[in-house]
């Protein structure tokens, strides 16, 4: 066997891997929706059919 891959095991295994990962779980969608929250306000206003045009 090689013992170069108990190395990669530990560091996957890792308190701070765990950590992130589920970060970036929790964290990922989250900031897909704000940023898309944030475009769609920073949008112009449509004009609806009640309201006259400028």
């Amino acid at each position: 066997m090689n013992d170069d891959t108990g190395t990669w095991g530990e560091a996957l295994r890792g308190p701070w891997s765990v950590l992130c990962a589920v970060a970036t779980v929790v964290l990922g969608p989250r900031a897909a929706i704000v940023s898309a929250l944030d475009q769609a306000n920073a949008a112009p206003l449509r004009h609806t059919a009640d309201q006259p045009h400028a």
